[in-house]
């Protein structure tokens, strides 16, 4: 636990750095004198960077271990926030957010794999959860801490000063993470190469497991994303006519449903890994319905009752994602999890890139139409529950019913005596 601990701090703090902008969009617009487009481009390049980075970053994973990964990480993302409270320009404010983009790319899936390494494999979904959650502290943190020290301390003072906590878990990382607990040394990485990273991904790919798993973080993860990290406030500000401190009520609303949703949605697919796809798909039906209510409403401004009800929903987006882990955890062998982890990663963050844009554009062309914009939720929706609907039965096809041996790390019979796990793909 303690190990772990030093991980999840590090994704803690890249969640911070990340979803700061989310808070600060209208002070960022007025700081660089941006539209809207413009504004949703520091999120774009921040996301765009992050999904592209992803099976990179598991095959690094797989090759180098977390320590090395973690360690890149959390100097890339501090030297980005700080190089973000620094900027005199809109030009180098980009180029900071795009670092900050590539450190946090290293932390999620390096948090996976530690779990992997240090806790028995029918704790995974669980471990996932409780990993997200800490994450969520820092969503919460970004929400109530960053507004007020912009309104207090000002902009360089707020983002500076935050880059602080980046460089106490790099120096955390350095003296106290470990890769794997001793006496459970995973099996040798063939040397790198051209070759072996075909290999690995094609492997990974040509599994259901992987390819369902990428389409539910796809499907789930996206409105929480858009909304939290950057037109979340705008639209509750704008379109809603809350007040700033009411909207970061709401903001903080959804991170703490996330907080009380994942070790729920842990506990149920631990127990009944069955239930993964349909657990999934109900939260992504949910979050359509009260969204499309709260978008249809006749009045100017929908009810606070339904936009609280909204971030309750968003809460759960969160938690559902990370199911697609769930998927294809056990369709990869362990030498084979960073890169499956990446590639089902990667989707989420493909869905909150393309909606993020799609916003600021519809934004712009529309004359702020809010109701317009955020119409394009519900396309991706739509596109990715095609997708898990005719994945399902092929990925349940694969594993027989019946589940599939696999070892979490290094906890299997040849490494340490524990009986490995079946689990039902």
């Amino acid at each position: 636990m303690l190990v772990w601990g030093v991980g999840v701090s590090v994704y803690l703090v890249a969640i911070v750095f990340r979803t700061s902008l989310g808070v600060a969009g209208l002070d960022a617009a007025d700081r660089f004198h941006i539209n809207a487009s413009a504004l949703s481009t520091f999120s774009i390049l921040q996301l765009l960077i992050y999904a592209a980075m992803q099976i990179p970053v598991g095959l690094m994973i797989d090759r180098l271990g977390t320590k090395r990964v973690l360690l890149l990480g959390a100097a890339l993302f501090t030297a980005g926030q700080l190089g973000f409270a620094l900027s005199p320009t809109y030009g180098t404010a980009l180029v900071s957010r795009a670092l900050l983009g590539c450190g946090d790319a290293m932390t999620f899936i390096s948090v996976l794999r530690l779990g992997s390494r240090w806790f028995p494999a029918h704790r995974a979904p669980v471990i996932s959860q409780v990993a997200a959650l800490i994450g969520t502290v820092g969503n919460l943190v970004s929400t109530l801490v960053i507004p007020r020290a912009l309104h207090g301390l000002g902009w360089t003072a707020t983002f500076a000063g935050s880059a602080a906590a980046g460089a106490l878990v790099l120096v955390l990382t350095l003296l106290f993470l470990r890769d794997h607990p001793e006496g459970h040394t995973p099996p040798a990485v063939p040397a790198a190469g051209a070759a072996y990273v075909r290999r690995q991904i094609a492997a990974a790919w040509r599994e259901p497991g992987t390819r369902l798993g990428m389409w539910v973080h796809f499907t789930a993860q996206f409105p929480a994303t858009v909304f939290m990290l950057l037109w979340g406030l705008p639209f509750l500000v704008e379109a809603q006519g809350l007040t700033r401190e009411a909207a970061g009520g709401l903001l903080a609303l959804s991170a703490v449903s996330a907080m009380a949703v994942g070790p729920v949605y842990g506990q149920v697919v631990s127990r009944r890994p069955a239930a993964r796809t349909a657990l999934a798909l109900g939260t992504v039906v949910t979050t359509a319905l009260v969204m499309a209510a709260v978008l249809g409403w006749p009045g100017a401004h929908a009810p606070m009752w339904l936009l609280a009800a909204l971030c309750l929903v968003l809460g759960a987006c969160g938690p559902a994602s990370l199911i697609g882990f769930d998927c294809a955890r056990p369709a990869n062998p362990p030498e084979r999890q960073g890169t499956a982890s990446g590639i089902v990663n990667m989707g989420g963050f493909i869905a909150s890139i393309t909606t993020l844009l799609a916003v600021g554009v519809l934004l712009d062309a529309t004359g702020d139409d809010y109701r317009i914009a955020f119409s394009s939720v519900f396309a991706v929706q739509a596109l990715g529950v095609s997708r898990i609907l005719r994945l399902r039965p092929r990925a349940a096809g694969r594993g027989g019913g019946r589940g599939r041996t696999v070892l979490a790390g290094g906890f299997g019979r040849a490494r340490g005596g524990v009986e490995p796990v079946r689990v039902p793909v």
